[in-house]
């Protein structure tokens, strides 16, 4: 079995073994290559230790050297080389007491996470697979090294990064793996919200995202997203909808998934309209990764709240009023708990308070939506808004598709007639009004800019600065 690798990465190896000592690409390279995946980056694993490696190349940084690792910098490309260890007894569920460093590759590999991420590749003496590697890879299936209890008691974190995986590849978790994790899932509460939050990120934006489901049945949610645990155990008991509030929730993030080239989802009648696919694909394709994550967490968060709003009328029949202004509001206090930066924040509020208005597909509509909404947030509400919509009752969602493709199309009108949304893009300033009125600053500047904004949003054609700044003038003396 060969392994592509790059350049700079045999030179490494090639390097160290001149120097008389072993060296091995590692882990999720070798676990991706095997899949015909690109490797974000290659890791080196030697029996070199940090000090030695510092001595044999030419430009290195102390990455982590107390854990044995050294990133080494070939052409401004860092690659982190890393001592064979042991990691001793674990307390915390995270951190081991003390790192060993040894001279057994196997002992190395044995510490590792994941029978898939513990198999060493050298060009010259070939694979080393002690675990089985290749057969989960070819089999499709999560598996610890060794004992899973003890794996998941060294880093509790390991437990979530099992179903990141499994949503990753579409592998599934083997059933010992998964007994493990249901005995452990309450030592999530000694990992970090900011280790909880990258697992989570990279498994909402994942093929099968739809696997969080696994950190649901296995307990694990409860300790990090309890509110996810409350949707999924209510029915929404509505012709709308077809799916407990959390099933929902979580079709629409494996929707907004296919909208960026991720994942396959199936309607109950099939494939989903096409027409309406295409569209979103095109929007999504604009659009950068951090902004496809925003996206795809305002989907999981934006009926939250929906369990404390419902409502059961005399017909036996669910409402949800009010639930998208609650569930903004506590979309935010859940990312800040889970400590998202403050831009994906405002936007995934703003995105959920807005995600089940109608806009009225009209020019005038269109332009007072995004005033309020936003210019460059009306494409993303559009994506939110068909998610939604998928992901509900397919029989009477024709008609809620064609009013969201409306609201596009006059958005494109609107984009390519840029007319003024915000005070700033009028033909008047605040200085304009002040310097023709005789006006000193004040608050009476802003009530009139406000008022100009709204017979502009009303007629476009009224930003001309004469017109404005006679309907100024009026509006000053009427107020006087």
């Amino acid at each position: 079995m060969q392994i592509k690798m790059p350049q700079a990465v045999e030179t490494i190896i090639h390097t160290l073994e001149t120097h008389g000592y072993e060296a091995y690409a590692v882990g999720g390279c070798v676990r991706d290559t095997l899949l015909d995946r690109t490797p974000e980056d290659w890791d080196i694993t030697t029996s070199a230790k940090p000090l030695e490696i510092k001595q044999i190349f030419r430009k290195t940084i102390d990455t982590g050297i107390q854990h044995g690792t050294v990133t080494v910098m070939i052409d401004h490309v860092g690659y982190e080389v890393t001592t064979y260890r042991i990691d001793g007894e674990y307390e915390d569920n995270r951190h081991p007491k003390q790192v060993e460093f040894t001279a057994d590759l196997t002992a190395d590999l044995q510490r590792r996470d994941f029978t898939i991420n513990a198999m060493a590749y050298n060009p010259n003496t070939g694979m080393v697979d002690e675990f089985e590697g290749v057969k989960d890879l070819q089999e499709k299936v999560i598996r610890c090294v060794g004992d899973p209890g003890q794996r998941f008691d060294e880093d509790a974190l390991r437990m979530l990064r099992s179903v990141r995986f499994s949503g990753q590849l579409g592998f599934r978790i083997d059933e010992a793996t998964l007994d493990a994790i249901r005995v452990r899932a309450q030592n999530l509460r000694n990992i970090s919200a900011e280790r909880i939050r990258v697992e989570l990120s990279k498994l909402l934006i994942a093929k099968e995202a739809g696997r969080l489901q696994e950190a649901y049945r296995t307990g694990m949610t409860q300790y990090f997203l309890p509110e996810f645990d409350a949707m999924m155990e209510v029915a929404q008991r509505n012709p709308h909808h077809i799916y407990t509030v959390g099933e929902h929730c979580l079709y629409s993030v494996r929707v907004m998934n296919l909208f960026f080239g991720l994942g396959t989802v199936q309607w109950q009648e099939g494939e989903l309209p096409q027409p309406t696919v295409q569209l979103a694909q095109q929007i999504a394709a604009t659009l950068d990764k951090k902004t496809h994550l925003t996206l795809c967490v305002t989907m999981l968060l934006h009926d939250v709240a929906k369990p404390s709003c419902m409502t059961i009328d005399e017909q036996g029949v669910g409402h949800f009023r009010g639930h998208p202004q609650k569930s903004a509001e506590m979309a935010r206090a859940i990312l800040r708990r889970l400590t998202f930066d403050n831009d994906t924040l405002h936007l995934v509020k703003t995105l959920i308070l807005h995600h089940d208005e109608q806009i009225p597909p009209t020019p005038k509509g269109l332009r007072k939506a995004a005033a309020r909404i936003g210019r460059e947030r009306m494409p993303l509400l559009c994506l939110v808004q068909f998610a939604d919509v998928l992901a509900q009752n397919p029989a009477l969602a024709e008609d809620k598709l064609k009013r969201i493709h409306a609201v596009y199309e006059q958005f494109v009108k609107m984009q390519q007639e840029n007319p003024p949304l915000t005070v700033k893009e009028m033909a008047v300033t605040g200085r304009d009004i002040m310097e023709e009125l005789s006006m000193k600053p004040g608050p009476q500047i802003g009530t009139i800019l406000d008022y100009l904004l709204e017979q502009v949003l009303e007629s476009p054609e009224k930003n001309e600065r004469e017109q404005l700044l006679a309907m100024a003038k009026e509006k000053s003396m009427k107020e006087m």
